[in-house]
């Protein structure tokens, strides 16, 4: 069931199997939207900030960044800290979806900023259930400013 226009989400992911089983789950909620998979933090900076590669893009920011913390070039919190750090996009969500539970990763997240903290679960359903339940709030519930 697709709500509106084609919303587009940004999956910062440098594991291939966490990054196809983010895909699956949110093309269940709605096949619909467009999802960006960058491999590394580097990347994803250029593509928000349109910089090097995507210097060129149309601005159309991400209704949602679903970002790992451990990536390479450069790490998930040097990521947020500039997402949330720049007027252009620090009203942009940015659900940490990472494996780490360690309190200081998810105490330094909510610190630069983030707008949630998910841990991804060990098995396939758990983790399709979860990404399911963030991407129907995310991209269905929550309202962001025009």
């Amino acid at each position: 069931m697709s709500v509106g226009p084609v919303e587009m989400v940004l999956l910062v992911e440098d594991n291939p199997s966490d990054a196809e089983l983010t895909l699956r789950a949110l093309r269940e909620i709605d096949a619909g939207t467009e999802v960006l998979v960058l491999t590394d933090g580097a990347e994803a900076l250029d593509y928000l900030f349109g910089t090097g590669a995507y210097s060129d893009r149309a601005a159309r920011p991400p209704k949602l960044v679903l970002l790992d913390l451990k990536l390479p070039k450069v790490d998930g919190f040097e990521v947020l800290d500039r997402v949330k750090g720049t007027q252009e996009t620090q009203s942009t969500p940015v659900v940490v979806l990472t494996s780490s539970e360690h309190e200081r990763d998810v105490s330094r997240s909510y610190d630069l900023g983030c707008n949630s903290y998910v841990v991804k679960p060990v098995t396939f359903e758990s983790f399709a259930s979860t990404l399911a339940a963030v991407g129907r709030y995310w991209l269905r519930v929550n309202r962001l400013p025009a």
